[in-house]
């Protein structure tokens, strides 16, 4: 299949990243709101303003040049790490009522934790709208089939054998023994089976595959080398789709942290990580699949968003609620100066993580001959 236009590229990721931008801002306002907080500022992108507007509550919405992001300035956030300046700090008790700064621990937290609740929410309802409209296919984990080579024959499983269990964890669908295999090439791991009724142990090393779509992309995959049989699809009332799509959520966070710990320990490439041109990338190669795919991605690319939001570095939400963890112990804030030196360094990994998987993205497009 031949890769999509620039125009139909630039176009997928801003109606990819600007809706999920729109509602995780969306959530720290509303939240704010509920907490009496004023807000100043909601911009959908960073640098100068190209267009906006003031609401009757005296917040300005703005779209800002840089469609990277987005952030809302909450009243008393006059600098980086959101304390307030002398002139906010001598406001009267009635004045104080608006401000971030002055509210209880317990709403700050829930200001902050409510963008990635909100994108973690986007992801839940397209998984329910999904499992409900389409149901789930559901194959037993009996295996059907052997690719060549393959681990799992080689190890002594056959034909018929159906697998009960994987270093120790139960398995009852096909789709688990995929969870179980895809993200560890190269781990060995301990499957339990069942032979005409009797137990069967074997242990294998999970072999690597290169995987390619139809766009030429390609992935190392951990194989054992066993299929399943026909696949039926199967209807899911709302509360069985409510549990497969919290399921599927958890699932993905757990694939994004796996992913960055092998990372960490050298087990995968530092250049699987991938920014703002892979996400464009992908998102003009998925909405030419069609706007089902498009949608489904989406909620994958929310779920990436709360991920990193999540991190414990001073300049992203997490950070932020370090700092409230820490302020909860120590019964005070952080002093301002620690608060700042910490921004500070926690935006330099962000901007520099930012570089690095932007020469990535641009290193796996092949545009320096590499």
């Amino acid at each position: 299949m031949h890769q999509p236009s620039l125009f139909l590229t630039v176009f997928a990721f801003l109606l990819m990243l600007g809706p999920l931008i729109v509602l995780h801002e969306l959530g720290h306002y509303l939240v704010g709101r509920w907490c009496g907080v004023r807000a100043d500022a909601f911009s959908i992108g960073f640098g100068r303003e190209l267009f906006g507007w003031t609401d009757r509550r005296g917040t300005r919405w703005k779209v800002a040049m840089l469609p990277l992001g987005g952030y809302v300035q909450f009243a008393g956030d006059v600098n980086a790490v959101g304390m307030p300046a002398e002139e906010v700090a001598r406001l009267s008790p009635a004045e104080r009522e608006g401000v971030f700064y002055f509210k209880p621990l317990w709403q700050r937290t829930l200001i902050v934790l409510a963008g990635p609740v909100a994108n973690l929410l986007v992801a839940f309802i397209i998984f329910f709208a999904f499992n409900v409209g389409y149901g789930r296919v559901v194959a037993p984990p009996v295996i059907a089939a052997f690719a060549d080579p393959s681990p799992a024959r080689a190890a002594g499983l056959r034909i018929g054998d159906r697998i009960v269990a994987i270093d120790g964890d139960p398995i009852t669908s096909f789709d688990q023994i995929r969870e179980k295999v895809a993200p560890y090439a190269g781990d060995f791991l301990t499957i339990t089976a069942n032979r005409a009724g009797k137990p069967l142990t074997v242990r294998l090393q999970i072999a690597t595959s290169k995987r390619h779509d139809e766009f030429g992309n390609e992935a190392d995959i951990g194989q054992i080398g066993v299929g399943a049989g026909k696949p039926q699809l199967v209807r899911a009332g709302p509360v069985e789709a409510a549990q497969l799509s919290f399921n599927q959520g958890v699932g993905i966070f757990h694939l994004m942290f796996t992913g960055i710990h092998q990372i960490a320990d050298g087990k995968r490439s530092v250049k699987e990580l991938g920014g703002p041109i892979k996400i464009a990338q992908y998102s003009g190669e998925q909405l030419t699949l069609g706007w089902a795919e498009f949608v489904y991605f989406a909620a994958f690319i929310s779920i990436n968003l709360a991920f990193i939001n999540l991190l414990p570095i001073p300049a992203l939400d997490g950070g932020h609620l370090a700092f409230y963890v820490a302020e909860a112990v120590r019964r005070k804030p952080l002093d301002i100066r620690s608060q700042e030196w910490a921004f500070r360094t926690g935006l330099f990994l962000v901007l520099g993580l930012m570089l690095f998987v932007t020469i990535n993205d641009l290193a796996s497009l092949k545009l320096f001959g590499s």
